[in-house]
């Protein structure tokens, strides 16, 4: 005689299922292409969106984010209360936030790109240093580097002075994107860097936009590249490990 079955019991108390990760997302409308934070076709694994309204890219990279602070709480807690289990942001500049949306949510938080930076310093050479390219080298204050633990004297450049990448992402000046252009903006950019700092032995990118340009920039200058990717990549990592 055999015994009654085990029962199999499913965990309810989420709105949606299968997707641990949540996304803050920037108010625009340029395109995003694969490799893109924002184009959930970069991700092999499912992810939740929130748009904040009103958080544009002008607003947040070039003035500060200034009361915007309330919004993402609030953006950020509607996605732990649909379902995810951690949260990041698509702008690096946003690590002004890390430490009030993580006491805000009570969940893991990864607010920027820029957070890799100790990690990839600890495994340079001596004498080697890790490297920045972010999309606004002017407005990348110490603020925003300590909130990311990130020292003040690091090596920065950014992509003011191209003629596609800022322009369209940041100054709004047009919704379509030369995407040959763009990468040409990255590739100057790393190129700039290390001929103002021959010391650089990795590169971290602080714009969720650059992904799509990171192997052209690693196969350019020679260098490790970090970006959103890698740094999301570990971070839902924990979140659902591979079962072996």
């Amino acid at each position: 005689m055999t015994g009654s079955p085990s029962p199999r019991l499913a965990r309810g108390g989420k709105s949606i299922y299968g997707a641990p990760l949540g996304i803050l997302m920037l108010e625009a409308r340029f395109p995003r292409i694969p490799g893109d934070m924002g184009n959930a076709t970069t991700w092999p694994f499912p992810v939740l969106y929130r748009v904040v309204r009103g958080a544009s890219p002008e607003r947040v990279v070039l003035e500060g984010a200034p009361g915007l602070l309330p919004d993402f709480i609030t953006a950020a807690r509607d996605l732990v209360d649909l379902g995810a289990e951690a949260i990041t942001t698509n702008c690096g500049f946003l690590s002004l936030f890390q430490a009030e949306l993580a006491a805000a949510v009570r969940v893991p938080v990864a607010t920027s790109s820029l957070m890799q930076v100790p990690w990839v310093q600890a495994t340079l050479p001596p004498g080697k240093r890790v490297g920045v390219i972010t999309v606004s080298r002017t407005t990348l204050t110490p603020r925003h580097l300590a909130a990311a633990g990130v020292p003040a004297d690091i090596p920065v450049e950014g992509t003011e002075t191209g003629r596609e990448f800022f322009r369209v992402l940041i100054k709004a000046e047009k919704q379509d994107m030369d995407v040959a252009l763009a990468e040409q903006d990255i590739l100057e950019a790393g190129q700039r860097l290390l001929t103002r700092h021959p010391e650089v032995g990795a590169i971290v990118l602080e714009c969720t936009n650059m992904p799509p340009y990171a192997a052209a920039l690693q196969a350019a200058l020679e260098l490790p590249v970090y970006d959103i990717y890698t740094l999301i990549s570990w971070f839902h990592g924990g979140l659902r490990p591979r079962q072996f």
